[in-house]
């Protein structure tokens, strides 16, 4: 009797964790999500400082737009071809490559010519000046 029960609780364990491997979300293998720019922007009284995290990237690949209150950063990241000399294999490879884009607007224009960008440690800051604006007026309705 002692055998069986053995045998149950061994087979339960067994069956249970088989089942949760089964059931667990699959890894899918696309490019897509490895390729994301995640950004912070934070508003100062005359500008915005963005800070983009973007790893594995040269400066020089690395390419900012503003038009107006839009704001477009592009950067193509590049990856090493692995391969393995006698009979090796590569097991995981979670490296990449291509280009990444993140486009985004802000409540205010920016003034291009004052723009100021850095890159350390795989982090884009960016110090984007408010441009200032024509003094609002008050319409008077008639």
């Amino acid at each position: 009797m002692k055998q069986l029960r053995k045998l149950e609780d061994s087979f339960g364990d067994s069956m249970e964790s088989a089942m949760r491997r089964f059931f667990s979300p699959a890894f899918l293998d696309t490019d897509k999500t490895a390729l994301q720019m995640r950004i912070d922007v934070d508003e100062e009284a005359d500008a915005y400082t963005v800070k983009a995290d973007i790893p594995g990237v040269k400066k020089e690949d690395i390419n900012i737009q503003v038009d107006g209150n839009v704001v477009r950063i592009d950067a193509e990241m590049n990856r090493e071809k692995e391969t393995k000399g006698n009979g090796g294999k590569v097991v995981c490879s979670e490296r990449y490559w291509g280009d990444v884009s993140r486009t985004f607007s802000l409540s205010h224009d920016v003034d291009e010519s004052k723009t100021v960008a850095s890159y350390s440690d795989g982090v884009l800051t960016v110090k984007l000046p408010k441009k200032a604006g024509a003094p609002s007026s008050k319409i008077v309705v008639q």
